[in-house]
């Protein structure tokens, strides 16, 4: 599956950057929610490892993911709930296992079966759908850890993936905050890091979104606002799109006001 391997490449530029960081630098707070580095790798290490154990069968899975859906069901927060499982791993170390966690999750998903299903927090979904997930993930939150280094990310046309999903949870944004969805989807056409062209849905000059992927792909993981990119929009339904999109699970969340979310 090439998409493991986006995954694969995804994780090993965010490595890049952090590999030589001093260990109290990771303890460093982002513009994320006051996350810190340490607490995106938490982050990101557990939910790889979900996925890994997914490919294991639903009941391997299921135990994986009860206790840490319970205490989220118990009211704590997906950040809080991700600690009992690290049991005080963090710094240095909690980066080395993130990192062989993510190259163990690239190599088992090169190896499955992109159309296998595999049990998730939300509803099923593919294995393809899945890894996918896992580098948009990371791709985003990795975006925080970029801004707070003040690094510009050296972007590839793995963004397309991305984007992708960003395109395919059009209905899914407006469902999820339950409103009617607009029909139709507004056509979509960006253009990649190496100048490639991508277009999705039907030609409307009055309904669109235009620009480049990476900046879109920013506004529908919502880690960017629209105002802050060089994202365009025609009609009313690419406008009210652009300004809730959200490509991930979980409840309806507001994207970040203008201005909040930058390079150091």
């Amino acid at each position: 599956m090439q998409q493991a391997e986006d995954f694969r490449a995804e994780s090993q530029a965010l490595a890049a950057v952090l590999q030589d960081l001093p260990e109290a630098d990771l303890h460093r707070v982002t513009l994320f929610k006051d996350w810190t580095i340490d607490h995106v790798l938490g982050h990101l290490h557990l939910f790889n490892v979900a996925a890994e154990t997914s490919l294991k069968g639903a009941e391997d899975f299921g135990a994986f993911i009860t206790p840490i859906v319970q205490q989220m069901q118990s009211g704590k927060s997906i950040l809080e709930s991700q600690f009992g499982w690290l049991d005080g791993l963090s710094g240095r170390a909690l980066f080395e296992a993130w990192y062989a966690g993510s190259e163990s999750c690239a190599d088992a998903f090169a190896q499955a079966d992109p159309k296998a299903r595999v049990k998730w927090v939300g509803p099923d979904m593919s294995a393809l759908s899945s890894i996918t997930a896992r580098q948009m993930e990371t791709w985003a939150h990795g975006q925080e850890v970029f801004d707070l280094l003040g690094v510009e990310r050296q972007e590839q046309d793995r963004i397309r993936n991305i984007a992708h999903l960003g395109v395919s949870t059009y209905g899914w944004t407006f469902i999820n905050r339950k409103e009617p969805v607009p029909e139709p989807a507004p056509y979509v056409e960006l253009t990649g890091p190496s100048g490639v062209v991508w277009t999705w849905n039907e030609v409307q000059e009055d309904n669109v979104v235009r620009g480049p992927a990476v900046e879109f792909a920013q506004v529908v993981t919502q880690v960017r606002n629209i105002a802050d990119t060089g994202v365009e929009t025609a009609g009313a339904t690419a406008a009210k799109w652009m300004e809730v999109a959200q490509c991930f699970a979980g409840p309806a969340e507001t994207p970040p006001a203008k201005g909040v979310r930058y390079k150091a």
